[in-house]
């Protein structure tokens, strides 16, 4: 007997309100407020997730875990996704379903992801949970999937604790003062691609417009402190705003 095949045996049985019932979740993930969002689906989902905020911390998950689904964001403080997804598809057998998402959308995300051997693709911000679990469904190998699986109708949505925003930009601004003096443009490329990813997320052109200044610093070499702290001024004032209506709600 297999490993699916052990899988199935001992899985429990899936509803339609819980299509993804004994599946267990890796999600390979830095930004909280994103976190939140696939904790939240995989909970409606009927699935047990598991969080990782870099490739360090997921490598030393899978020594420990075999997780049905990875789902792992491209852009990672230590590194890239792709990273991550190559070692997961030479080492991991039976080698779970690989998803690779990203909220900057650029021409070579996807087929990057591919090459490395990500089964899917999944767009930020995921928020809908018919969406969510039709992508995590169309990973699985044919032996894992529930058999008379009706999908949701579109229209049910998560939505994240609004601190979760707070917290993300507390650790973008804590890596900006702590970043080397003499080469900043790593950690202002890695800020811009989290902050752009974020905006999607949280629906924000305040943060977005943030992101796209700081990526304009990395690449044009013209950081400084002062200019740095304008835009975590920006950012702040968009995240407090956030919070203030989630307060009003």
């Amino acid at each position: 007997m297999d490993d699916i095949q052990q899988q199935i045996l001992i899985r429990p049985k899936t509803t339609a309100r819980r299509p993804l019932l004994g599946l267990t979740i890796l999600l390979v993930e830095d930004s909280k407020y994103c976190s939140e969002s696939m904790r939240l689906l995989s909970i409606r989902s009927g699935a047990r997730l598991r969080r990782a905020d870099c490739l360090r911390a997921a490598r030393k998950h899978l020594k420990i875990y075999r997780p049905d689904v990875v789902i792992v964001d491209m852009g990672l403080p230590d590194g890239s996704g792709v990273d991550i997804m190559r070692d997961i598809a030479k080492s991991c057998v039976p080698m779970p379903a690989i998803i690779a998402t990203s909220g900057v959308l650029g021409g070579t995300e996807r087929a990057c992801a591919k090459k490395a051997g990500a089964t899917l693709f999944m767009e930020k911000p995921v928020t809908d949970l018919a969406q969510f679990q039709q992508i995590i469904l169309a990973g699985l190998p044919n032996e894992l999937k529930p058999s008379g699986f009706s999908p949701r109708l579109t229209g049910v949505t998560v939505t994240p604790d609004a601190q979760a925003l707070q917290d993300d930009m507390e650790h973008i601004q804590q890596m900006l003062l702590e970043a080397d003096e003499t080469d900043k443009t790593p950690s202002l490329r890695y800020a811009a691609q989290f902050l752009a990813s974020l905006a999607r997320e949280a629906n924000s052109k305040r943060i977005q417009k943030a992101a796209t200044n700081i990526d304009g610093f990395a690449n044009s070499g013209t950081a400084t402190p002062e200019n740095i702290r304008e835009q975590m001024v920006l950012i702040r004032g968009a995240v407090d705003q956030r919070l203030a209506q989630s307060v009003q709600m």
